[in-house]
């Protein structure tokens, strides 16, 4: 049986970003969950399917001087820490901290992070997720061979599409059940 991973974009798939209350998640206490996510998670963890539940995150703040590296971790650390409380585990986050045009591997639309994470994991991609909400996201888990979840309204040559991850988890289950 291949060992399957579920890769989630951080802002707009976990957590807001662009609403009233956030523009940017640059403290601990800017990063407000989406509704269902905390839910999502915990049901991927508990599927059983999965050997890895990890965030995959461009935050070219840090390379552009918005935020401080120790600052983001102390925001990663906090996601973590409060999803657990949730009983919804993630086990790890790779961030790409570059500027936005630096031309670095690691940068969604680039693969890197989640081959890197794949590798780590013996993870089959093939047998994978990608979820995110704009078409770097989307680009990148096509790059690294995974299947392709949308979370918007529309996007063409993605897997699915769906509203939230609260809804997209159970078309990710069944389908890794199908496997």
């Amino acid at each position: 049986m291949s060992r399957k991973a579920v890769f989630l974009d951080r802002d707009g798939v976990i957590n807001e970003v662009l609403t009233e209350r956030v523009k940017f998640v640059n403290r601990p206490e800017h990063l407000h969950f989406l509704p269902g996510v905390p839910e999502a998670i915990k049901k991927l963890n508990e599927s059983g399917l999965f050997e890895l539940i990890a965030v995959v995150t461009n935050q070219g703040g840090v390379g552009l001087g918005y935020l401080k590296e120790d600052m983001l971790e102390n925001i990663h650390e906090h996601m973590v820490s409060e999803l657990k409380k949730e009983d919804a585990i993630i086990h790890e986050v790779a961030c790409c901290t570059h500027k936005p045009k630096e031309g670095c591997a690691c940068r969604k639309p680039g693969s890197l992070m989640i081959e890197e994470l794949a590798e780590k994991h013996d993870i089959d991609l093939a047998s994978s997720y990608m979820v995110g909400d704009r078409e770097p996201d989307i680009q990148a888990g096509q790059n690294a061979g995974t299947k392709l979840v949308f979370i918007g309204d529309d996007l063409d040559g993605v897997d699915a599409v769906y509203p939230n991850l609260a809804e997209a988890v159970d078309w990710i289950i069944e389908d890794a059940k199908e496997q």
